[in-house]
């Protein structure tokens, strides 16, 4: 007792504890007098006194051992983890303005009014292209002048015959696998596009120069750059990056809130110790919030190297045709402060809760909490104001794409995954008061988990926010794989590409024709050149745009013949379909204007054309109403009706191949390339998504399984340290005789009760909420049963890795010695 008085200060209060004289540091100087005994003399609170009892908590946890440094480390790779997901998170909306801004800046699709001819225009136009399903964007121009403009990226343009390529497309041209490619740019590679012209470092596109680059087939420009708004991405794009934020962010925040409770037990034998010489229970407080804020600084830290780490991956993922540089993975600066600060501060708001029901006294703890009584009603409310909110989003079709829509649904799936969670803590208490009798081992896990189940469904929370959100995540992407396959399915039972382009007359239409069917691979070729009428003459008092519209196709006899039963037919004839019984003013005889005009534009010359007397009627074939055919109303042949007359005419190819010939479809390419680099293509021999869903699915699964090691290593800590305040109890148990396999099965039992609890929640809020998010992007409702068992699986496997990896530390901890007293 005269040792305890020393230390608590003469006047038995402690108020002059914290004073610091010249003799405690062993200096030589004159002590001052006393400094009056009161509360004025030691500041009991103040941001000095809160500095002073954090450094004191940072330096436990950094000078604890090496029982402290694990400890310390696993609290800052929770944290780390956290920080890492939630700046990774915070650098989506930047990362799509940048691509944005990058497409805005290098693009000119055309102006409303075209600048005249100078020295400063360029005729410009698309020749985009596909190889082997990958997209390639290509751009002609022919400049008008010495000083025409140049897009983001290109110093100078390259030469007539000459292109700039993207460092990805310079790659797959010079690969083996890029020799049918080359065939298709004739064009000499003349250097490389830089970073700010392309939209990621995958890209591939080019940029060459045309001498033959004409009018229609160009437009000219003189500038690049466009006042553009980007479409609104669509619904399942919105829901899946919205869901996989969230699905990301909650287990490893579950995880953040368990690790920094890691080693509470030994935190309180030292805290008690810091009582008995003299510290008060708030600087105790404050000590044991140091000790977690070192663990949060050092994982705010590791977060952020792992996030610049990271991010470096992110040149070699493409997303639904968005691949960025690791440099636009930047999130704001606003975020980045409120991460950096908030997260510390979390560390010691969760901390100051973990000892809100104890009290730290010189001899021990004393924990004055009074037994809980979970209540149901708010545990039910947060995941029924979940479903509250995704229900109409689900019921309103289609979905919109706004913020307070995308809001609703991060709100709605936080809530849901968030109350499967509080529901666990009570479905645990409900269950283990039931469970009465049993084995040994059994009766030892059910009275553990019913004196005290928080540690245990704490733990278990990150496993089922986890597990649910992945099965939802799984389920919507293959409901959505699903619908993409049958479609492209449905649409691609015919082997076939439509193609379409500007009409330059009817002998070039020929020479197309003929050079499709000489292609390797090709069964079968149609074309005609397809134009608006109306069967109306603009005429005072009457709109032009008013009248209505019918389609012409003008053709060989042969063409004509895949379209319709013709019967005889010579060069010069006129044939009106069936089509136009629906409209009477389409008949022998009827003048028809061949320029019509439409709303958005103003008045034109009307290009008036008499359907000759003799036009018989025909009767389409069936398969030319089809989705890809137009229903013609009048079909005419080649000296019938000039197609110069016509009002922005376009050659039509319906092309046909063999599936069993390896790359027909891209002879057909190399071929289109040749006759018009500019012509248009419409197929579904290529479906990019599958891939892409299939790769997304395989690395969320290997996330999800990454996510419940991380997890299960959380669960495992905290198992080993309840064995460890047990530590007396088994070895009072080993004295007595007790089986060590006893022992083992009852760790087993005491983990695998709230796991499977909790995996049973997990499964049914899962399928509960990938049900709602397929039914809000009107996708039929597919469950992908075996990933849906892995996953479950590999949270069910978690229960014996966590027993087996408990057991070293139990037979430790069951050995006589353990008796005994200090």
């Amino acid at each position: 007792m005269s040792l305890l008085r020393s230390s608590t200060g003469s006047g038995g209060d402690g108020s002059d504890s914290g004073r610091d004289d010249g003799s405690s540091r062993g200096d030589d100087r004159t002590p001052e007098p006393p400094a009056p005994r009161g509360p004025s003399a030691v500041p009991r609170a103040g941001p000095v006194t809160w500095a002073r009892d954090l450094a004191m908590g940072m330096r436990f946890a950094a000078g604890g051992g090496r029982e402290g440094w694990i400890r310390t480390a696993l609290t800052a790779l929770g944290v780390g983890l956290g920080v890492a997901v939630l700046l990774l998170c915070s650098s989506v909306p930047p990362l799509l303005d940048a691509w944005h801004g990058r497409e805005k800046a290098r693009e000119n699709l055309g102006q409303v009014h075209n600048p005249p001819r100078s020295d400063r225009t360029v005729l410009y136009t698309s020749a985009d292209t596909t190889f082997r399903g990958a997209p390639i964007r290509g751009r002609l121009l022919r400049p008008d002048g010495a000083h025409p403009p140049l897009p983001p990226g290109i110093g100078h343009l390259p030469g007539p015959g000459r292109m700039l390529v993207s460092p990805a497309l310079k790659e797959l041209l010079d690969s083996p696998e890029g020799a049918l490619l080359r065939d298709r740019l004739p064009y000499a590679m003349a250097g490389v596009i830089g970073d700010a012209g392309l939209l990621g470092p995958r890209e591939l596109t080019y940029v060459a120069q045309s001498a033959t680059l004409a009018a229609p087939d160009g437009y000219r420009i003189d500038h690049f750059g466009k006042n553009w708004n980007p479409p609104r991405m669509r619904a399942p794009v919105v829901v899946l990056v919205v869901m996989t934020c969230v699905t990301l962010m909650l287990p490893v925040l579950a995880f953040l809130g368990t690790s920094i409770r890691f080693g509470n037990e030994r935190r309180e034998r030292r805290l008690a110790a810091l009582r008995l010489v003299g510290a008060d229970v708030r600087t105790t407080r404050r000590i044991s919030s140091g000790e977690a804020l070192l663990g949060s600084l050092l994982g705010l830290a590791g977060g952020g190297a792992l996030f610049l780490a990271g991010r470096q991956c992110a040149s070699v993922i493409t997303l639904w045709g968005v691949n960025v540089f690791p440099s636009d993975v930047a999130p704001a600066p606003l975020a980045v402060a409120l991460i950096a600060v908030l997260v510390p501060a979390a560390a010691v708001v969760v901390t100051l809760f973990a000892q809100r029901g104890i009290t730290v006294e010189p001899l021990g703890i004393v924990r004055n909490r009074p037994a809980l009584r979970r209540r149901l009603w708010w545990r039910v409310a947060l995941p029924a104001v979940g479903i509250a909110l995704l229900v109409p989003l689900a019921r309103t079709q289609p979905w919109r794409d706004t913020p307070f829509n995308a809001l609703r649904l991060a709100a709605g799936a936080m809530l849901l995954l968030l109350g499967v969670t509080v529901l666990l803590p009570w479905l645990v208490d409900a269950v283990v008061g039931r469970l009465h009798g049993g084995p040994v081992a059994w009766q030892l896990a059910v009275r553990r988990l019913q004196l005290s189940s928080s540690s245990a469904t704490r733990a278990v929370s990150g496993i089922t926010i986890a597990v649910a959100g992945a099965i939802a995540i799984h389920m919507l992407m293959t409901g959505m794989q699903a619908g993409y396959a049958q479609a492209y399915a449905e649409s691609g039972k015919l082997p076939r590409i439509s193609l379409w382009a500007d009409a330059k007359g009817w002998p070039q239409t020929q020479r197309a024709l003929g050079a499709l069917r000489a292609t390797h691979g090709v069964t079968a070729v149609r074309g005609t050149i397809d134009a608006n009428i109306t069967t109306r003459l603009p005429a005072a008092g009457r709109p032009a745009s008013g009248a209505p519209l019918s389609t012409v196709a003008v053709g060989s006899c042969a063409e004509l013949r895949r379209l319709a039963r013709l019967g005889s037919c010579r060069d010069g004839e006129v044939f009106l379909t069936d089509v136009t019984g629906r409209d009477a003013a389409l008949a022998p005889g009827t003048t028809v204007n061949l320029n019509p005009s439409y709303g958005f534009e103003g008045p034109r010359p009307p290009h008036p054309w008499t359907v000759p007397a003799a036009a018989r009627e025909v009767r389409l074939f069936d398969r030319a109403r089809g989705p890809d055919h137009f229903s013609y109303g009048l079909l005419a042949t080649p000296s019938a009706l000039d197609t110069g007359r016509l009002a922005q005419p376009t050659a039509e190819f319906k092309v046909d191949f063999d599936r069993g010939t390896p790359d027909a479809v891209e002879y057909i390419r190399n071929t289109v390339a040749r006759i018009d680099p500019t012509m248009n293509e419409s197929s579904a021999v290529d479906n990019p998504h599958d891939a892409q869903y299939t790769g997304v699915r395989k690395g969320l699964f290997a996330g999800a399984v990454l996510t419940l090691l991380l997890i299960g290593s959380g669960l495992v800590i905290s198992t080993v340290e309840q064995l460890h305040e047990r530590r007396r109890l088994l070895s009072t148990l080993d004295a007595y005789g007790t089986r060590r396999a006893t022992l083992g099965w009852s760790v087993l039992w005491q983990t695998a009760l709230p796991v499977l609890l909790g995996l049973g929640l997990a499964l049914g809020c899962g399928l509960a909420l990938g049900t709602l998010l397929l039914t809000t992007v009107d996708n039929p409702v597919t469950v992908d049963w075996p990933v849906v068992a892995g996953i479950t699986g590999a949270g069910g496997g978690m229960i014996f890795l966590v027993t087996l990896l408990s057991l070293p530390p139990l037979w430790r901890m069951m050995r006589p010695e353990g008796l005994r007293t200090e």
